[in-house]
C-alpha cells in the first residue's frame, strides 16, 4: 500500500494525517484559522515521529482563503520536492463527506460569504462556487475535509493550482480604483 501524508488548510482547521492506503495512522488537527503556519509544523513532525515515511502528499487545492491554502500548499509541495516524492492535489469540498444523495456543502469564505459545491450521489454537479449564504439553499456548513476521502480522490484527481475563487484583498496600488 501506498502510504499518504495528507494535508488539508481550506478551512479555520489545519488538518494532517498519514494513512497507509485507507487507514489511518495519525490523525490530526488544529482550530484556528490564522494558525495554519505553526500548526502544520506542529502537525507533521507528530505524525512523522510515530508514522512510517510518506511515499505521497495529498493535499486540498481549496477553495478557501489565500493565506491558508499558500501555507498548506506550499508546505506540501516543499516536503514532497525535500523527499523527491509526488504531491497531488485534490478539491477540498470534495473530501467532505456527507451521507446523503444530494447536498451542498459549504465553507467560510470571510467577508460574509461561503464556498460552495453541490454533489449528486457523491459527484459534483456544481461549484465550487463563492456567494452570499443567502444564494445558496440549503446547504451543510461546518463539516472539514476528511483524511480518508482526500486520499481517496487522489486517485481520480491532480488538481494543479490552488482554487481561488475571488481576487485577493490586496492588490497593488496602480489596480485599485
Amino acid at each position: 500500500m501506498t502510504i499518504s501524508l495528507a494535508i488539508d488548510t481550506a478551512t479555520s482547521r489545519t488538518i494532517v494525517g498519514i494513512l497507509d492506503g485507507d487507514k489511518v495512522l495519525f490523525e490530526g488537527f488544529h482550530e484556528g484559522a490564522t494558525e495554519h503556519g505553526f500548526a502544520i509544523t506542529e502537525l507533521v513532525v507528530k505524525a512523522l515521529a510515530v508514522c512510517p515515511k510518506p511515499d505521497q502528499v495529498v493535499v486540498g487545492m481549496g477553495p478557501g482563503p489565500f493565506t491558508g491554502l499558500r501555507v498548506g500548499i506550499t508546505f506540501a509541495r516543499s516536503f514532497a520536492i525535500a523527499r523527491d516524492i509526488p504531491v497531488i492535489g485534490v478539491c477540498s469540498l470534495d473530501a467532505i463527506a456527507v451521507e446523503k444523495n444530494e447536498y451542498t456543502v459549504a465553507i467560510d469564505a470571510r467577508r460574509k460569504e461561503i464556498y460552495w459545491a453541490s454533489y449528486r450521489d457523491g459527484q459534483r454537479v456544481a461549484g465550487p462556487e463563492v456567494s452570499k449564504p443567502a444564494e445558496v439553499s440549503d446547504f451543510i456548513i461546518d463539516q472539514y475535509p476528511g483524511l480518508k476521502k482526500l486520499v481517496a480522490l487522489s486517485a481520480s484527481q491532480n488538481v494543479s493550482e490552488p482554487m481561488y475563487l475571488r481576487r485577493p484583498d490586496a492588490v497593488p496600488t496602480a489596480e485599485r480604483k
